[in-house]
């Protein structure tokens, strides 16, 4: 069963980054990443080409309260969103507090290893701090760079499921899960 999650009042730090709840301020950085080709079609949408939808997507951002800003060296570069899971595609969870990650990271920022960092700082919260049992995390069958990241991170097959994009587009999307019973042994090695 999906908990509710509120990250408004939250904070987070890793060595790198700050993850914190969105401000209006934010906007001209989330611009600079959601604009960027390769960026949202990983997510279901077009880059982003005019300033208002950059104001739509903070505005919700900052509404329901449920993803934090990465913010890098002053700037931001990445949301950490912790969705609901699908409960009509996976009702043998119904019996466990449960959540979903996803996640955006600007392609300047690719490679440096900054999503894993903030992905487990948030794992390590939501097990530890919220007292989840399980999280699921999903990726376009095409998004190989996703793939990765769930996987080095202990994500493991729960099944599949059609995603309609705002693009109008039907994927294949993966959907992966973690307990924290598995959180737990991997981090205790």
């Amino acid at each position: 069963m999906n908990v509710p999650i509120d990250i408004s009042q939250i904070t987070l730090r890793t060595e790198r980054l700050i993850l914190r709840p969105w401000r209006q301020e934010d906007l001209a950085d989330l611009f600079a990443y959601t604009s960027m080709d390769g960026v949202g079609q990983m997510c279901g949408w077009a880059p982003h080409t005019a300033l208002s939808q950059a104001q739509d997507m903070l505005d919700r951002l900052i509404r329901n309260r449920n993803a934090f800003a990465l913010e890098y060296e002053g700037r931001v570069i990445g949301t950490l969103g912790i969705p609901s899971y699908n409960e009509e595609s996976f009702p043998q969870f119904d019996q466990l507090r449960g959540r979903e990650l996803s996640f955006i990271l600007s392609k300047d920022y690719w490679g440096r290893g900054l999503m894993p960092e903030a992905v487990r700082e948030v794992m390590r919260y939501l097990f530890e701090d919220v007292g989840l049992d399980i999280l699921f995390c999903g990726h376009f069958v095409f998004n190989q760079r996703s793939a990765h990241l769930q996987e080095k991170l202990g994500f493991h097959l729960c099944g599949y499921t059609k995603y309609h994009t705002r693009m109008g587009t039907t994927e294949d999307n993966r959907v992966n899960m973690l307990t924290r019973e598995e959180w737990l042994r991997r981090n205790q090695q």
